[in-house]
């Protein structure tokens, strides 16, 4: 089962709905932006986390799935599953992310 759910929301993003929605399933929502190049290898949490990109391109990593994920995708990483990060767009990427 992917753990990417692609075109969750539709272009261009409503910020403000994609956070309501997100809180009604329980989870927080705060937005991150990385530099080019970006990467933050190996991470793992005691909650599930949601991430979505907002501008720009995440290549990522959750458990032994690789992907890209690109504005209005949703990411769901179960508690406790190694992912990874990587920013491949040439520009800043804006993403959100948020934990139950």
């Amino acid at each position: 089962m992917s753990c990417v759910t692609k075109n969750k929301f539709k272009q261009p993003m409503d910020v403000a709905e994609v956070a309501e929605q997100w809180r009604k399933r329980g989870f927080s929502c705060d937005i991150y932006i990385d530099a080019p190049g970006q990467k933050w290898p190996n991470f793992i949490h005691s909650s599930n986390e949601l991430v979505m990109v907002l501008e720009g391109q995440l290549k990522m990593l959750v458990a032994d799935e690789a992907f890209i994920a690109n504005p209005g995708d949703e990411v769901f990483i179960p508690s406790n599953t190694y992912h990874s990060l990587h920013n491949i767009d040439q520009g800043t990427t804006k993403w959100f992310y948020g934990y139950d």
